[in-house]
């Protein structure tokens, strides 16, 4: 159901439970809560679902290589993986299971590989392999490094139909996704969370429950809310992604990776279900959401791509898209964990908010909807 707020034929003074943001991970929370029986109001200040990071990233489906033993993001990764191939296998949406390489360039990155690695086993990746260079020549004959990691397990996915069918289980089940709706602030009430939302028919709503699942917003919607602790509210910060189109063949049939950086996973070329090569995204800490990919980024492209492929020749990279990390760490500190917030940590009840849902959060987002249910 596609509605504005006085179109829905309730109470709309009223809700039980509001979800604020229709990306993928505000759709499998809804999807998840109406699946326990809530009734859910999905509210997106876009005039489509996934309009920011969701339809902004590589759509891949991470195998948890990176993150660290027993955090959230290993641990809904690990979670999600699993259950996202199940999920897509059984509603038929357009998936691969391609795998990925983590090269090593050169012999001074095989200690951080390695340290990949031990990650990986500590995480529950097991299927993870250590190649040497001919193993890799074999799978791959124009990749050049030392050594690569191969996961088997990474994929790739088609996020905009993942993202229709959340809805569209969320909505078998009572939800109501609202457009147009911006969330533009509240206060915490004795009998509930009242939301001020915006957009052509603006209402006020006294909510049983509220999930700020707004990412790149997700600070400034709990900072609109009257009565949540400042002091819970992390700081936020924007780091922008850009992608290069490969204006040429891609000889490579797997997604490959170079050893991760402090902010981001490296340059890395991952593959649409067209078969299409893109590269990126690369680390540019902005202060405004900017789409715009400057064509001058792709001077660091070349020589960051040519460590492990030297046969990219010149000329053959286009400006693609853009997307924003939802960063709660500033440049230069040290990467963090999703932050999921429920009553205990804030002291509002029935309330959760989520900040920092960056990558992997296709990838965990069914786990990620089941950990919020859970909250409330």
């Amino acid at each position: 159901m596609l509605a504005t707020l006085h179109q829905t034929g309730r109470d709309m003074d009223k809700a039980d439970c509001a979800v604020i943001g229709a990306g993928v991970v505000g759709l499998a929370v809804a999807r998840a809560l109406a699946a326990a029986g809530r009734e859910v109001l999905l509210l997106e200040k876009n005039d489509a679902i996934g309009a920011e990071t969701s339809s902004r990233n590589s759509e891949v489906i991470h195998a948890g290589l990176y993150y660290a033993e027993g955090s959230l993001k290993a641990r809904l990764c690990r979670a999600g993986n699993e259950q996202l191939y199940r999920y897509c296998a059984e509603r038929g949406i357009p998936h691969r299971r391609l795998g990925k390489l983590v090269v090593a360039a050169d012999e001074s990155e095989l200690g951080a590989m390695g340290r990949v690695r031990d990650r990986a086993l500590a995480n529950g990746v097991t299927d993870i392999a250590w190649l040497d260079r001919d193993a890799v020549s074999t799978l791959e004959p124009e990749l050049r490094c030392v050594a690569a990691l191969l996961s088997p397990s990474t994929g790739i996915v088609d996020s905009h139909r993942l993202m229709v069918a959340f809805l569209a289980d969320a909505q078998a089940r009572g939800a109501t996704l609202v457009l147009r709706s911006p969330v533009e602030g509240g206060s915490v009430s004795a009998d509930g969370i009242v939301l001020r939302v915006g957009g052509a028919d603006p209402v006020e709503l006294r909510c049983r429950s509220v999930v700020n699942a707004a990412g790149l917003h997700a600070t400034e919607v709990a900072r609109s809310l009257r009565g949540v602790p400042e002091a819970t509210i992390p700081r936020s910060y924007l780091c922008k992604g850009n992608y290069f189109t490969l204006a040429q063949r891609t000889p490579f049939r797997r997604l490959v990776y170079p050893v991760p950086e402090a902010a981001g996973l490296g340059v890395h070329m991952t593959l649409d279900l067209g078969g299409h090569a893109r590269f990126g995204p690369d680390v540019e800490w902005v202060d405004a959401i900017d789409y715009r990919v400057d064509p001058r980024r792709a001077d660091v492209f070349y020589p960051a791509i040519r460590r492990y492929w030297p046969g990219l020749r010149d000329g053959a990279l286009e400006p693609g898209y853009a997307g924003i990390r939802p960063k709660i760490q500033a440049p230069g500190e040290e990467a963090v964990d999703f932050c999921l917030q429920g009553p205990r940590d804030h002291g509002v009840a029935g309330l959760v908010n989520l900040y920092g849902i960056e990558s992997p959060g296709l990838t965990a987002s069914l786990a990620l909807g089941a950990a919020v249910a859970r909250l409330l």
